[in-house]
């Protein structure tokens, strides 16, 4: 078999690759174990405010510009909805953080969409003694519906193959690649924390950090936005609402925990008052960087691979933007930022 690109890995940063492939009619198979859970147990959220202090997501309004476009092309491709839109509404601890909402507010960046009205109407259950503020244009993406529908379509066409890949049967010639009986332009490594694995990339420098989430049912609990207070509330319809998210620095594996657990009750009862039910716990490492940016470009010595990796916490926002940087510099030689760009670690 020949293709033009072999991808390990599907996740956020593997499935945008592929769609870019796709546009441009470009051939490739996709190796995927499901070793990695982040981009299936994500929140899935996207806004371009970090509501902690109030200051712009990196290039936030810019990777949105790429990214609601990218995932409504998805829902008419799939005959599917993943995009919902909601407000965000973040509970304020003090008149201090009112006040810093407001000088926000005003900066040409986040202006759009953050509204300058303090929220003091009263919702059942909800705990906020200095209101809220509003953020607009915010929402979440399904990931785990998107990326099972995207699969289906990948296993129908023969163009997935679901097996661990062997770094160790990779076999380099002077323009292109071998991996046992496929030869391909490139290899782009799309893994999530599991490049930790990987004898090319493993010593880029990967700070990952293992998040776990709830589920809960709380019947008298009626809001249609997302709550960020001391975790984040986030309505997923019927009364369920996904809680979280836990950092963990030190434990890489991928199963709940009840420490998880009663961190995330403690948080959420400090201003959630009405009764619920834990009904899920899940749990993913998420592959950020220790500069907070993305991990794209080519290897140093061997220019037949390429990574697209790191895209930490806000993946659904980042992943089509730097997918399309990638493939553009791949196939047109277009530079990559130096803030993504992996020749900073070399």
């Amino acid at each position: 078999m020949e293709v033009d690109y072999i991808i390990v890995g599907f996740g956020l940063a593997g499935m945008a690759f592929v769609n870019v492939l796709e546009e441009n009619n470009k051939s490739f198979i996709v190796f995927e174990d499901a070793s990695q859970t982040s981009s299936n147990v994500a929140g899935g959220v996207y806004n371009p405010v970090v509501l902690k202090r109030f200051t712009p997501v990196w290039q936030g309004a810019e990777q949105l510009d790429i990214a609601l476009p990218f995932y409504r092309n998805l829902e008419e491709k799939f005959q599917a909805k993943y995009d919902f839109r909601f407000d965000t509404y973040r509970s304020f601890k003090s008149i201090e953080e009112q006040n810093n909402w407001f000088t926000a507010s005003d900066k040409p960046l986040l202006a759009p969409f953050m509204d300058t009205k303090i929220v003091h109407e009263k919702y059942n259950g909800v705990v906020s003694d200095f209101g809220f503020g509003k953020l607009k244009n915010t929402g979440r993406i399904d990931t785990k519906t998107l990326l099972a529908d995207y699969k289906k379509e990948l296993e129908t066409n023969n163009q997935i193959v679901f097996e661990s890949f062997d770094y160790s049967s990779v076999v380099f010639e002077e323009e292109k690649v071998v991996y046992k009986d496929i030869k391909a332009k490139k290899i782009i490594f799309c893994e999530g924390y599991g490049m930790y694995k990987n004898p090319f990339f493993r010593d880029l420098p990967m700070n990952e950090a293992k998040g776990e989430l709830l589920t809960i049912h709380a019947p008298e609990l009626d809001v249609d936005f997302l709550i960020k207070a001391a975790v984040f509330v986030l309505p997923i319809g019927d009364h369920h609402y996904k809680v979280g998210a836990t950092f963990n620095w030190k434990d890489k594996t991928l199963f709940p925990t009840e420490e998880g657990r009663k961190e995330l009750v403690k948080k959420l009862e400090t201003f959630i008052s009405v009764p619920y039910r834990i009904v899920d716990q899940t749990a993913g490492i998420r592959p950020t960087v220790k500069d907070r940016r993305p991990l794209v470009g080519i290897h140093p010595k061997h220019k037949q691979l390429a990574i697209l990796n790191g895209l930490g916490t806000r993946g659904v926002m980042i992943a089509p933007k730097v997918a399309k940087d990638l493939y553009e510099h791949l196939t047109n030689a277009i530079s990559l930022e130096d803030e993504i760009d992996i020749k900073r670690f070399y």
